[in-house]
């Protein structure tokens, strides 16, 4: 562990000295806020943004970390933005923008000079088209300041003794959708259900794509045979019938980030 970037983050928070954390509930959020809250004298408030097509677990999930560890904490709510309800192909550019202008106005009614999130040094080389709106919106990323891998953070994670330190990735569930297709709740909560069930049958990380009355499961190669065969492929066929899809299918190539990526689109 490369104590040299730990020291830079601090510095990084201490010369900020007042911001708002956007919180997530995710792994690296999750160490920014404990890390801004436990390095002391700072004005720290950690803001959670509740949208319906954000899990409800994982903002559940962020509430009851904040108060684990005593840190001003607040959720905000924001309804469906009309300018990505067909999931258009910029839709995380947009929503960026219009998440963390949300918070840039939460942060100038309170007092708060500055807003940060959670962007490791990892993530500038996956396709992620929100990273423009931070920058246009003047958004700081101390971890990606301070140069920190995802295993550094989880490691440290880890020694610090936070829950989310092994916690799977999580993407918003517009993920779960392909572009160009109009969202509705009742699919996003359909989505939601179908993938918290197969969370709590041990397949951690699967995500659950849909293609219209499709539900396309992609999961870790090394849950392959078990996923086929009696009895989870009968118990998760009937299971996510009983959500609301017709069809159920298992993605050969197995789980990969943003599977609806231009680079990873279908042909």
């Amino acid at each position: 562990m490369n104590d040299n970037k730990w020291k830079n983050l601090d510095k990084i928070l201490k010369d900020l000295g007042s911001f708002v954390v956007a919180y997530s509930g995710g792994v690296d959020s999750s160490l920014l806020l404990h890390r801004a809250h436990s390095v002391g004298n700072l004005k720290v408030m950690g803001v959670t943004i509740r949208t319906p097509y954000i899990p409800k677990h994982e903002i559940d999930g962020a509430v009851d970390f904040a108060k684990t560890f005593g840190i001003k904490h607040t959720v905000v709510d924001l309804s469906f933005p009309d300018s990505i309800k067909y999931n258009p192909a910029d839709r995380c550019y947009l929503c960026k923008k219009i998440l963390f202008t949300q918070l840039t106005s939460y942060a100038e009614g309170n007092g708060y000079s500055y807003i940060i999130e959670g962007t490791n040094s990892d993530d500038t080389g996956e396709y992620r088209p929100g990273l423009r709106a931070l920058e246009e919106l003047g958004i700081r990323s101390p971890l990606l300041e301070a140069g920190l891998t995802k295993k550094e953070i989880r490691e440290f994670s880890q020694k610090e003794g936070l829950p989310t330190w092994d916690k799977p990735a999580m993407a918003c569930l517009l993920t779960r959708i392909p572009y160009g297709t109009e969202v509705n709740e009742d699919v996003l909560r359909m989505v939601e259900l179908a993938e918290i069930f197969l969370f709590e049958k041990g397949y951690a990380g699967a995500r659950v794509r849909v293609h219209g009355d499709l539900a396309r499961i992609e999961c870790l190669p090394g849950y392959f045979e078990k996923i086929v065969t009696a009895p989870d492929k009968d118990i998760i066929i009937s299971s996510l019938k009983k959500i609301g899809f017709r069809y159920i299918s298992l993605d050969l190539e197995g789980y990969r980030s943003g599977s609806f990526n231009p680079e990873n689109r279908e042909v």
